[in-house]
Formats: structure tokens, C-alpha cells, sequence
């Protein structure tokens, strides 16, 4: 952080322990500051720019499968700031420099001080960033330069896509890293070696980097909370990726991956756009592979590409066209792992025994081995190979190295008819890197999305050009928001309907609860999937709201346990709509009927267990104890088959110690039970302890 901090924070101990009045409101103030400032430290040396699009992304995704041992120093180093951070409240026991007189004078200066604090930091820089970005912005100036290909291919040899984790072009500089990558700076030599390839915004982390790189456009999280992953039905899908141009041309795509393909929502993304099998993780946890191959991550480098090379041949025998894309792992930041393989190699350094050195030199040698096998091979004449980094390098152990130097993404391009040269792109970014893919096999088709062909000279203005221009983002902007759109569609849905137990909003299914928020020109200004009935009571008061949840959420003590769609506007309208109407669809743009009084208060599930519990079949008591409980009644429910089944529901008020029972009988086993209770953001329940109590039916005396 910059000086300028340090200062503010030494001025604000001075103050905090200068005055006792309103101390303890003043040592609450300066902790939550330092708590903050603790968890964008952390933040910044996961993503190396503090919060980003990144951290929003991950923020909404399946976190599963990510590698968080590999970052145990960055969260010692977190927690220990954490405990810090409460070290104002010790500061209080200080009493020799208190001044008993103008305690009103110093606790303002105390608030300005710790206001201009927030300003001057990098968390406040980085939420006006963010807010920046995701203002409204009107992209139909470049809707028209979106490139959806559809010519039939002239030729369609087989691609290899290799993408290197973190292995940016920047690690071949001979001058820094003498000897460090030999293998592939050989190849580069052999083959088409682009140079000068940045990262756009939206482009810069994995996930990121494939779309990028075979959509051509950039990823960005969308209006309100799309990017909840788990809750979404397809990954972009108004995208028209590589992987959808090459399947209607003829070709097959496949993808192996040494990690989890749910981090991140890889496999969604892969799936939605064209490839035909996905084998990740748990597809090489099925194999007989000794556990020694695994690190935190998932498999090492050296079974992955083995099993690539031999599926490489597999597919091959087929006389099919295909697609093999595979993403290494073990350059992951921090340091890198070194597979079996590689037990042996060491780099020797200037810059220390780093270990991410070793991790590198050693994929040096595996990359280039797969690529020689398949050049060699019988089918390698008619092959297409694709040498890239997923994105320049994360935080790592060189960090101080790299930020010394050009840095460059990777990306070289080997075939038989292609003569080995040497190009430097004029404002080319890993959004043009499909493009040149499929200008190299046909000449005639130099574009996919906003991705520009990189062989093209002069350089026409594209997503890259405004990307890499020095005005703050600006010439951006409409890009970003083009791409925002293609989680719904440019047709804005004023229709609902529920399908599969799914949303249907526009050309995307989401799972409730959702909220539509809908501006006054019928636009959807957002959709929020988190956080539901905070976001209906924060709403624009001037838009109109669609709120889709179980009808439990919106009715008082009766209730179907089906779904419900609730719709309030500005003008005092409010309807609700039930399972059967939504099933048909719904009109959001329908009349309203007039209500007096307030906007409604509407409910969200909060899970009351722990986990879920087996429960075999019979008569049981429910009974809770609620140490804090809402004023008003509230709905309990008891659900299975994760959380979609009721099992039994009851509109309950606690008695005055704040105990609950509620009948429950059980047809049959349950594997998954849990409880639940609705309640509206504001409410609190505290349940200190609940059972599950077995009872006995009665029988009539004989």
C-alpha cells in the first residue's frame, strides 16, 4: 500500500488514544478499516490487482476443486492481520497522552482523517473501478463488429490446443532466465511465434483466458449476480465460440484437464460451447493412477500430457476432424508443483532456489515432449499445433522479476505448412488468438466474436485496439457490455416461464430464487440471484420488480409449496402468480393490481441444521430452541433431496422462552434431511439447539 496509508493509519492511533470521548466508537471504526484494508491484502495477492473482474467471477462460482493449501502463506499472513486489527481496542489501556478537554474537536478529526483514509486506499480505488465498469453503457455502436463465422472451412486439419498455466511468453527472455525453457523457445523458432500478446480486461485468469482466446470476447461478470454459477443453466450462451464453429463444420472437441472442471465452471463452459467430452479430475480419479501423481490441484503434468498424447492418437484413428484442447497445471502460482516425472530437476538461478523455476523448466520439457510426439507421428502432418499461455502469471514467487520486464502471453503455432517466422501483433490481445486459429487453416475466415485474425496487416480497429488504449477503459466499455448481454440475449425478456424447474429468463434458466429488476423503458437493468429479498427491498423504488421463489416466501400462514412469481411497481401495482400461470408464462409487462400500505416484505430460506441427517421412516417431534427469534410468526419447513422436496411445513410463533415443536411424519428413509426456516433479511433466529424426537403413536384401548 502506499505511504500515503501508512501516514493516515500512525495519525489515527494518535488520535484514536488522544481523547476518551467516544473511544470504543472510535476503535470499532479503526478496526473494521484494518479489517477491510486485511482482506484486500489478501485479495491482491491472489489476483496480483486487487479486487477485479476476477474476484467477482470466483466470488460468484463454484469455488470446488481450487488448490487453497497452495496459498497457505497468504492466509497465515492474512489471519495474522486479522488479530491485528483488533489491537485498537488495546490501544484504549493507553492513558498517558489522553487530553480530558476538545474530545468533540479530535473525534472529528478522528472521522475526517479516517474518511480520507478510505479514499486514499487501494479498496476504495478499486470499488470505484468496478462501479466504472459496470455502468450502463450503450453498445450497439459495436454489436456490429461481433462476427459469428458460418463459411464452410476450406480445410479442416485436426488442432492440438495446448494452453501453458501462467506460462507467459515473458519466462523465454534468455537475459533473465538464462537456459530456463530451452525446449520451447526451440519450438517458437520452428513455428509462427507471436509476440507482443496482452491480456484485455475480463481475459486475465483462467476461465477468462479460454473464452477469450475462443470466444473472442471478454468475460465479465453480468447485470447483478449472473455470475453465480452454480444457479445457472449455460455458460454464455448467446456466445458463438470456436468450439461451436469447428462442431458445425464437422468437428469433434475434447478437453482434458488435470483439475476439478466444476472450478471455476470450466466443464459448463465447455459443454455449452461445443465439446463433446469433458475429461477433468474426477475422470482421471477414476483411472488407476497412484495418489503420488495428485497435488492439491489435481493431477500432475506428466500423466496429463501422456494420457493427451495417447487420446491424441485415438481420435486421430477416427478420420474425423477434432479438437484436442488440454490445460496444464503445474505452473500454478504460487510455486509450482513438480510431478514425479521431474522429482530431479532443478534450475539453477540468480534469483534464488525458487520453486516455481523448477515447476517451469520441468513443463519446459514435458510441453515440448508432447508437441514432438505429435509432429512425429503419422498423423502430424495433418495437424494444427497451438502452443499458449492461459493468461500472464498470477502473484508468484517472481513477481518482483516479472514486474521488472515486458510482459507477453504466450502463443506459437506449429504445422507442416507453416514456415517458421517471427511477428510481433500491433495491439494484439488473447481475444485474437481464435481468429488467427482459423485464418491458418482457411484463409478467408480471419474472425470469430470481436477476435481479430493477428496475421492481418494493417491492424483494423477492434476489442484489442480499445482495449490496449490509453484512455482509462473508455473505448472498452461498449465491448464489455456487448458481452454482458450474452448471458441473456439481446432480445430483453419480458416473458417468464418456468421449465424443469428452471427460470426461463430470455435464453438463459436459472434456479430460484431469482429477481428481475426492470427499468422504466422495459429493459432489464438487473437480475440478482444471492442475497433476494435484501435486493427487492434496495430496489429502484421507480422500476418494476419479478421475483420468482417458492410461494412460502411471499404468503402468510398458508401456503402450496409451489412456485410463485411475486411483480410490484412503482405505481403501487402488485400481482402474484402461481405455479400453473408460471408454467404457462407470465407477462412482466402485464397490469398490476393497486395495494395500499407498503411494498410487501418477502422471505428468503435460511438453512436451521448443520448438515444433513439420515432419517428412517416414522412419527417425530421437531423441537427448537430460539435464544433470538422474529417479533412476528414465520414459516419452518423440513426438506430432502437437496432442499426441492417439503417434507413438512408449519407456520410457527415461538412460545415466550423461545421454544418450537412441530409434528413431522416420514413415509419413507431420507438421506438428506434438513430444516429451514423462511424470514425476511432483517429478521434474526438464532437456534441454539433443535432434536429430532422419535414418537410413539397412540392406539385406541381394545
Amino acid at each position: 500500500m502506499h505511504w500515503i496509508i501508512w501516514l493516515y493509519l500512525a495519525a489515527l492511533v494518535v488520535l484514536l488514544v488522544l481523547s476518551p470521548t467516544l473511544a470504543r466508537l472510535k476503535a470499532s471504526l479503526f478496526t473494521l478499516l484494518l479489517l477491510s484494508l486485511s482482506a484486500w491484502w489478501l485479495i491482491d495477492k491472489l489476483s496480483g490487482d486487487g479486487i477485479n473482474s476476477a474476484t467477482l467471477y470466483h466470488l460468484r462460482s463454484d469455488m470446488e476443486g481450487a488448490g487453497v493449501a497452495d496459498f497457505g502463506s497468504y492466509i497465515a499472513g492474512f489471519l495474522c492481520l486479522m488479530v491485528l486489527s483488533f489491537s485498537p481496542f488495546l490501544l484504549l489501556r493507553v492513558r498517558r497522552l489522553r487530553m480530558p478537554r476538545h474530545g468533540g474537536a479530535v473525534f472529528a478529526g478522528f472521522a475526517a482523517l479516517l474518511v480520507a483514509c478510505v479514499a486514499a486506499s487501494p479498496l476504495y480505488g478499486d470499488v470505484q473501478r468496478l462501479r466504472q465498469q459496470f455502468k450502463p453503457v450503450d453498445y450497439s455502436a459495436v454489436a456490429p463488429e461481433y462476427v459469428m463465422p458460418s463459411a464452410p472451412l476450406a480445410n479442416r486439419p485436426n488442432i492440438v490446443w495446448i494452453y501453458g498455466e501462467s506460462l507467459e511468453r515473458t519466462y523465454l527472455d534468455e537475459a533473465v532466465f538464462p537456459g530456463l525453457m530451452p525446449n520451447i523457445a526451440r519450438l517458437a523458432g520452428e513455428g509462427l511465434d507471436l509476440r507482443g500478446i496482452a491480456s484485455a480486461d475480463g481475459s486475465g485468469w483462467t476461465i477468462a483466458g479460454l473464452v477469450s482466446s475462443m470466444c473472442g470476447v471478454p468475460l465479465t461478470t453480468a447485470q447483478g449476480d449472473e455470475n453465480s454459477m452454480g444457479r445457472m443453466g449455460s455458460f454464455l450462451p448467446e456466445a458463438f465460440c470456436l468450439g461451436d464453429y469447428l462442431k458445425q463444420q464437422g468437428y469433434s472437441n475434447h478437453y482434458m484437464g488435470g483439475a476439478n472442471g466444476q472450478f471455476a465452471a470450466k466443464t459448463d463452459f465447455l459443454s455449452t460451447h461445443g465439446f463433446d467430452d469433458v475429461r477433468d479430475l474426477a475422470w482421471f480419479q477414476k483411472q488407476d493412477i497412484s495418489r503420488k501423481h495428485f497435488s492439491n490441484w489435481g493431477v500432475h503434468d506428466d500423466v496429463l500430457l501422456d494420457r493427451t498424447y495417447d487420446r491424441f492418437i485415438e481420435l486421430s484413428r477416427t478420420g474425423q476432424p477434432f479438437m484436442l484442447t488440454t490445460l496444464t497445471m503445474d505452473t500454478h502460482h504460487p510455486a509450482g508443483h513438480l510431478p514425479v516425472a521431474c522429482q530431479g530437476t532443478r534450475y539453477r538461478s540468480k534469483h534464488g532456489n525458487i520453486g516455481l523455476l523448477n515447476a517451469l523448466k520441468c513443463t519446459d520439457r514435458l510441453i515440448s515432449k508432447l508437441v514432438e510426439r505429435i509432429r512425429s507421428s503419422e498423423f502430424g502432418d495433418n495437424t494444427l499445433v497451438v502452443l499458449a499461455s492461459d493468461h500472464l502469471a498470477m502473484p508468484n514467487d517472481l513477481s518482483d522479476v516479472l514486474e521488472t520486464m515486458q510482459r507477453e502471453n504466450l502463443l506459437v503455432f506449429l504445422g507442416k505448412d507453416i514456415a517458421p517466422r517471427q511477428l510481433t501483433a500491433a495491439a494484439g490481445t488473447t481475444l485474437d488468438s481464435g481468429a488467427t486459429v482459423l485464418q491458418l487453416i482457411d484463409p478467408a475466415v480471419d474472425a470469430i466474436g470481436f477476435g481479430r485474425s493477428l496475421l492481418g496487416t494493417p491492424r483494423s480497429s477492434s476489442a484489442s485496439v480499445a482495449a490496449l488504449h490509453a484512455d482509462g477503459g473508455s473505448r472498452y466499455a461498449p465491448y464489455r457490455a456487448f458481452a454482458r448481454s450474452l448471458w441473456l440475449g439481446n432480445d430483453q425478456p419480458r416473458m417468464l416461464r418456468l421449465e424443469d424447474e428452471q427460470v426461463l429468463v430470455g435464453v438463459q434458466k436459472v434456479q430460484p430464487p431469482v429477481l428481475l429488476e426492470y427499468d422504466q423503458d422495459w429493459q432489464l437493468a438487473s437480475m440478482y440471484l444471492e442475497n433476494t429479498s435484501r435486493k427487492f427491498e434496495e430496489a429502484d423504488p421507480r422500476h418494476r420488480l419479478a421475483y420468482v421463489d417458492r410461494c412460502t416466501a411471499f404468503e402468510d400462514g398458508s401456503a402450496d409449496g409451489q412456485w410463485c412469481a411475486l411483480l410490484v411497481d412503482a405505481d403501487k401495482g402488485m400481482r402474484l402468480y402461481r405455479d400453473n400461470q408460471l408454467r404457462r408464462g407470465i407477462a412482466v409487462d402485464a397490469p398490476l393490481q393497486p395495494f395500499a400500505g407498503p411494498r410487501p416484505l418477502v422471505r428468503q430460506s435460511r438453512m436451521i441444521s448443520r448438515q444433513p441427517r439420515h432419517t428412517s421412516p416414522g412419527s417425530y417431534m421437531l423441537e427448537l430452541y430460539a435464544a433470538r427469534r422474529p417479533e412476528r410468526a414465520f414459516w419452518v419447513e423440513a426438506v430432502s433431496s437437496k432442499r426441492q422436496v417439503v417434507v413438512a411445513q408449519q407456520w410457527v410463533t415461538p412460545d415466550s422462552e423461545g421454544r418450537i415443536r412441530m409434528p413431522l411424519g416420514v413415509d419413507q428413509e431420507i438421506d438428506d434431511l434438513e430444516i429451514r426456516a423462511w424470514l425476511n433479511h432483517a429478521e434474526q433466529l438464532a437456534v441454539d439447539d433443535y432434536a429430532l424426537v422419535p414418537t410413539t403413536p397412540r392406539h385406541p384401548r381394545s
